[in-house]
């Protein structure tokens, strides 16, 4: 898992960048602004920027296709950079409201998983095998137990 510099209190002020190209959920850019910088308290991550961006179903599979050669829709795509930009993760909302749907959840709630789950990636957790599949979900629950006030 790699390492991002973690501090309790950042020299500058988090740059962060949220677009959102897509219609099927109303994204509130200040609620995601408060859960952000919640998130990266909790975990201690110090960076000067991050971006999200939440898109559609279409945006979303072309992605997955050109940089995973897979030609479905998925939930979430993060690319990390550097120590300074933490980097990007991409966000269909359209996806997780398909997800609650069917299981009985919050669309919201679902979308801030798949913010919260980018970040993870992110900072160096991984799902590829059982052993750290069940520590990003611990992770995952701790952070969203952290910021469930705000949502």
């Amino acid at each position: 898992m790699a390492k991002i510099q973690k501090s309790p209190t950042s020299q500058k002020p988090l740059q962060l960048n949220i677009y959102n190209d897509q219609s099927a959920l109303p994204i509130r850019k200040r609620l995601i602004s408060q859960i952000v910088k919640k998130i990266f308290s909790f975990l201690q991550i110090d960076c000067k920027e991050i971006s999200i961006y939440f898109t559609s179903i279409q945006t979303i599979t072309e992605l997955h296709l050109q940089f995973f050669n897979d030609p479905t829709p998925t939930d979430c795509i993060s690319f990390p950079f550097d120590k300074d930009h933490l980097g990007e993760i991409f966000v269909c909302p359209a996806v997780a409201i398909e997800y609650a749907k069917k299981h009985n959840l919050d669309p919201l709630k679902e979308t801030i998983l798949y913010v919260v789950h980018g970040i993870l990636h992110l900072i160096g957790y991984d799902d590829l095998d059982t052993s750290s599949k069940q520590k990003m979900r611990r992770m995952e629950k701790k952070c969203m137990d952290h910021i469930d006030s705000l949502l």
